[in-house]
């Protein structure tokens, strides 16, 4: 029987990585094809969808990481929470950063031509919000395989740091100060 469960899971896996291909193969030929004039508030609206449930998952999970420290390993709790950070990165908060970047990239080329220093220094934030987003996404493999050595207190200060950058984006992209 886990052969076959193991079968499964391996047949889901493909097609979501397939599903997932797709989407960046798509958002990459948007990038060049579609008319900038007409699809601008489309996209920008996609964009802000993507952004606010990315940061809704990067909020979120930290803080299921805080409750995950109490739960003994193996105990209902720990199971409990396993599937729900698993949940939460694989369709939420994976999904909206890719269409983030896509849509973000597809404006930043197409609308403002890579150009301007708030631009630049949007661009380097939201690289570190994607390193974060690897951090997390290792630390929900790790409380997955019982194998967590953070504190609760590691991840209340981990929780902060994605309001501290979506604080500087936003000022960014709203005031271009530079």
């Amino acid at each position: 029987m886990s052969i076959q469960s193991n079968e499964n899971s391996g047949k889901a896996v493909l097609v979501r990585t397939i599903i997932s291909l797709l989407v960046v193969v798509l958002g990459v030929w948007a990038l060049f094809y579609v008319n900038p004039a007409s699809a601008y508030p489309w996209v920008k609206a996609l964009h802000v969808i993507a952004i606010i449930s990315w940061m809704a998952g990067m909020l979120y999970l930290p803080r299921l990481f805080v409750y995950h420290c109490a739960a003994q390993p193996g105990s209902e709790a720990s199971e409990t929470f396993k599937v729900m950070e698993q949940r939460l990165l694989r369709f939420i908060i994976n999904p909206a950063m890719a269409v983030s970047w896509i849509a973000g990239l597809w404006m930043a080329w197409e609308i403002f031509g890579f150009k301007g220093g708030w631009l630049h220094a949007k661009l380097l934030l939201v690289v570190l919000m994607s390193g974060l987003h690897g951090y997390l996404s290792k630390a929900t493999r790790l409380f997955a395989e019982d194998r967590n050595i953070k504190s609760a207190r590691h991840w209340r200060i981990v929780n902060e740091i994605p309001t501290v950058l979506m604080i500087l984006i936003v000022v960014l992209v709203i005031v271009k100060p530079f």
